[in-house]
């Protein structure tokens, strides 16, 4: 099996949840339970089988209850990343931890459930990766593994595994799963505080190094409480 590009995954865990609501009312949506479990444990449970030995996990709003919770985990070894005082959002987050990551290092949303394929996406995106090439390379889904998105998608992908973005009023054959490998030059001469990796991934477009793989399983957007039961049905069937 392809060795793994990094033994370190960033989990964003920041968010408010707004399209959560009412169940964020009183938690954090990395604890909302879907399938039995928090949704933040879908994410490191698979982090932990594909042999990541690390994570950095950033946490703002009820940051006490998901602190709480991880520190009843082992494997993998987890690292907070406070934002109490400010969230950063996602490109903010990752600069804020980024002297705890190595490089490369995965990166991927606390609210993420997938059934990998014949790989893991961590292997898969590991054969991959050419950090000569690439600031970030993306994992990304075609509508019809995407379970729950009604989206237009996010990315046109060339043979090379180039992106280009989704064109106004038009759709795109990709979506992003919240799941990429990101090499620290995409981290600098970042903006300061609070900013989307848009800009960081809009950069990396323009010179070339923001790429893309086609993921080979299923991805469930769980986003809303009236995703859950299907997601949670799916998952019975596997």
């Amino acid at each position: 099996m392809t060795k793994l590009a990094s033994d370190t995954a960033m989990v964003l865990a920041a968010g408010l949840g707004k399209r959560m609501r009412p169940l964020t009312a009183s938690q954090p949506k990395p604890m909302v339970r879907v399938a039995g479990k928090p949704l933040i444990d879908h994410a490191l449970d698979r982090l932990a089988a594909a042999g990541l030995a690390r994570a950095v996990v950033n946490a703002h709003y009820r940051a006490d209850t998901i602190e709480a919770h991880l520190a009843k985990r082992k494997i993998p070894e987890i690292t907070i990343s406070d934002e109490r005082e400010k969230l950063l959002e996602t490109g903010g987050g990752m600069i804020k931890a980024s002297d705890n990551l190595p490089d490369p290092f995965f990166c991927l949303n606390s609210d993420n459930i997938w059934l990998d394929g014949p790989r893991d996406c961590f292997h898969d995106l590991s054969r991959v990766w050419d950090a000569d090439r690439m600031d970030a390379l993306l994992l990304l889904v075609p509508h019809t593994k995407a379970i729950n998105c009604r989206g237009l998608g996010d990315f046109h992908m060339d043979s090379a595994g180039r992106l280009t973005r989704r064109g106004p009023s038009r759709i795109a054959p990709y979506i992003f799963t919240g799941i990429q490998l990101v090499s620290k030059r995409l981290l600098r001469d970042p903006p300061q505080g609070s900013f989307s990796t848009n800009v960081l991934w809009d950069r990396a477009r323009e010179e070339g190094r923001l790429f893309g793989l086609a993921f080979t399983g299923q991805w469930f957007e769980v986003g809303t409480p009236e995703a859950i039961a299907p997601t949670e049905a799916a998952l019975r069937d596997v």
